[in-house]
This record gives C-alpha cells, structure tokens and sequence, in this order.
C-alpha cells in the first residue's frame, strides 16, 4: 500500500487515536518536558498540551499535511468534541505550548536513545560529527527579524535561520543543535554545544569552525572530549617534535582577539598535524589526540572523510522526511523555534528505529541503511497503529524492524573524478554573433 493511500484511508477513519504513538515515545518524557516548560495541561482543553507534542513532531512526519487537518485528520482532540478546528485555536495552542517543552523532549529522548544505541566506537571514543545548515521560513513580517543572507546579486527572497548540529556519525542520532537568526555566526552557535558534548568522543570539524579558542575550550570541558579539523589555510606553527614520518606535535600561537573572548585560553596550544597525500592531494589534519601510541596516525587523516555523514543527515530532513518543502510552516519566530525542534526530534525518532533495525542485521551500521526507503516504511506502519487494539500495538512496533534487511544500502563507489567548481552566471547579457559571421 502506499504511504499516501494510508494516509487517506487515516483521514476517512473516525475512531483514529494518535496517542498510540506513546509506545513509541515514552509519555513520561513528554510529561517532564511540559512541566519543565510550566506547560502541563491542568484542565480539560480540545487541544491538550501532550496532543500538541504530537502534532508538532506530525508537522514534520506528515508534511504534505495542513497543519489544521493534521489535527483534525489525526483527532489531536479531545474525545466528543467538534471535528473542526479553528485555526486561532491551533495558533494559540502552540503558543501556548512553545519551544521550550520540545527543546526538552528532544534532550531526553537523545539521552536515553544515545544510551540505549551502543555506538561503535575508534580507539574508545565515539565519533561525532559538527557543521551548519540554513533553514527558510516563510517571508511574513514578524520573520523579518530572523535577517536574510545577501551576496552581490542582493539578499535572499526569503528569512532565513542558522543552525549548528552535533551528530553521531554511525547511527545519524542527533547529539544537539544550536540555531538562531542568519547572521549569526556558526562558530558561535557551535559554543552552545560544547556543554552537551559526551566524555570520550571525538568530534569532527569542517575547517570554517577554526577556532583556537573554541577548539581549547572543547577539549577542556569534559574528560577525552578530542576534536580533529583539516589545517586552515596559511596557519603559523613550529613543530616542536616528529612523531612519525607525516606525524608531529606543534605549537600554534592564539590571537590577543581569541584570548579577549575565551578568558582560560592560553597564548599557546599543542596539537598533534598529520599529513597524508590522498589522491594526489595533500592534505592536513590538526587534532587534540597527541598520543601516538593510543591513537595511530595511520588511521587519524582517514577518519575525517566520515565527518561527510552530517552532510548527509542534513539532506535526509530536508530531501527525504520533509519532501522537499524547504520553506518551514511557521509564520512567526517562537513557533518557528518549535517546528525546528519538533523537525530534529521527528529526524531522531525514525533514526532510533532505523539503530533498531541495524542491531537485527549482523555487521550492519545505520547509516548503511537508506534513510529514504526505511522511513516511508516506518511512518506507514505508524499510520497503522489506529486499525489494531491497544494490546497489539507493541506487536507493531517491533514489526518496524522485522524487514530491515530490505533497506542496506550497496558500498558507497569511491568518487572517480576531482571535485570541479561550477562558473557562475554573468551578470551582464552576453552579445550573441552575428550568424552572418559565425558561417565564415
């Protein structure tokens, strides 16, 4: 059957109850979020506050969907009462709700996923993943304050918002996510995430998030929190001694503008640089991981090509689970806050079933399964849950994972040809030939 024949079938369906999904969300979590938000509902509303959870997470699930007759095709009310929805009454209920409480369901349920998940791991640290991503929201003129991003042709046609993730790179499981109005910058949004970063990880950067101060302050923070980028560009160091043939330990000079914002940072830092030739390409890696008898310098360069999987986690939410809708739904800039976070934990949850999937396949990681393919296959048996008893729907559930085989992706092909940047598009008209002179 497919997704939208179920989908159909859903909405012609009057006894549907969407709060079967709690046997995949645990309702406690939800609970301790509403609370930690001051948000529980205390009286009898049509639009309950832990209803609301669902619809924010069903706004990313079902995207092609309204967000009015999301609720009402999916009874986001109460039993007995009208069918209809005002769409005041939606408005005020995720107002009412805010971003807050699903900032905090999103921070639970990574906790426990992540704990629950048992990562592979290199050398004893789990690996992670950092980089940015812009999201557009609609051109209302309450967004106009999230700014836009410009560039010699002129601004962008609509607001936009900036966001940091941390991901774990084997499973695509969100870790954290930072995000404000455009013209922040990455770098500083990254800052945010240090705090919620796991001991005995290593994190992987894109060279844009260069930072002496930021990459000191990461390493710091917790027990074996290392971090690894490629080597910026003209950057100054003095080896202070080989370590290998392409191995040494150096010492890079902070800038008094980098000791002025992060106050511990000191006038010197020691990494460990690598170097390695790749296809012809040298390339250079900096990292925290000066030992080299507990971290190899063999395998240090390889494990950066990894770091491409956030790429592809990003494009997962934005291809894939919202179908390509690029601009967000929400009209002002706290309900856009909660649609991100309803996105990221949406994005999570189908990433948990899919670790689920990948731990009944022997040698299998998640993200060699096909994110595409598995969530069709998981949000059409969620939309199953209303047809069976309540008894039965952890039965269905753990269907979820019972064809996992179907969904292993082929080995990634290597890229056979060099990375080439595209020309961009003159500005001025170009003056055609005459075609009198172009037959001489």
């Amino acid at each position: 059957m497919r997704l939208t024949t179920a989908l159909d079938q859903i909405s012609n369906n009057p006894i549907t109850e969407f709060q079967n999904l709690t046997e995949i969300l645990d309702p406690t979590i939800v609970e301790e979020g509403l609370s930690h938000a001051g948000v529980a509902t205390i009286r009898r509303r049509k639009l309950p506050m832990e209803s609301m959870v669902w619809a924010v997470i069903g706004m990313a699930l079902f995207r092609h969907f309204p967000m009015r007759q999301l609720l009402n095709q999916l009874d986001i009310i109460l039993p007995n009462e009208q069918r209809y929805v005002a769409p005041s009454a939606v408005t005020q209920a995720r107002h009412k709700l805010g971003s807050d409480a699903i900032q905090r369901i999103f921070e639970l349920t990574q906790e426990q996923w992540h704990q629950q998940a048992s990562h592979p791991d290199w050398c004893g640290l789990t690996l992670l993943g950092v980089d940015g991503v812009v999201w557009r929201t609609p051109d209302t003129p309450e967004n106009q304050v999230l700014g836009k991003t410009s560039n010699q042709r002129g601004k962008a046609s609509y607001p936009q918002v900036r966001m940091v993730c941390q991901m774990e790179l084997t499973s695509h499981l969100l870790v954290n996510a930072s995000f404000d109005a455009v013209e922040n910058n990455e770098m500083r949004l990254a800052e945010a995430l240090i705090e919620s970063t796991p001991d005995a990880s290593l994190t992987l950067f894109d060279k844009g998030f260069y930072s002496l101060g930021l990459l000191h302050h990461w390493h710091q923070a917790g027990a074996e929190r290392h971090w690894l980028i490629p080597l910026k560009k003209h950057t100054q160091y003095r080896v202070l001694r080989k370590l290998g043939r392409h191995d040494a330990l150096v010492e890079l000079t902070t800038t008094p503008q980098s000791r002025k914002h992060w106050q511990d940072l000191p006038p010197t830092l020691q990494a460990r640089l690598l170097t390695k030739k790749i296809n012809g390409k040298t390339v250079h890696i900096l990292t925290s991981m000066i030992d080299p008898k507990r971290y190899p310098g063999a395998e240090i360069v390889d494990l950066y090509a990894h770091r491409w999987e956030i790429e592809l986690g990003f494009r997962e939410m934005k291809q894939y689970m919202l179908q390509n809708r690029m601009t967000l739904r929400s009209q002002k800039p706290e309900l856009v806050w909660q649609e991100l976070w309803g996105i990221l934990l949406a994005y999570n949850l189908i990433r948990y079933k899919m670790i689920l999937m990948a731990h009944s396949l022997p040698g299998i990681y998640p993200n060699e399964l096909s994110f595409h393919q598995a969530s069709l296959h998981i949000i059409h048996l969620l939309t199953q849950l209303p047809y069976v008893t309540p008894g039965n729907v952890p039965k269905l559930v753990k269907d979820i994972v019972k064809d996992a085989r179907q969904f292993i992706l082929e080995h990634r092909r290597e890229r056979s040809y060099p990375r080439a940047l595209k020309a961009t598009k003159n500005k001025y008209p170009v003056k055609k030939k005459n075609a009198a002179h172009s037959l001489k």
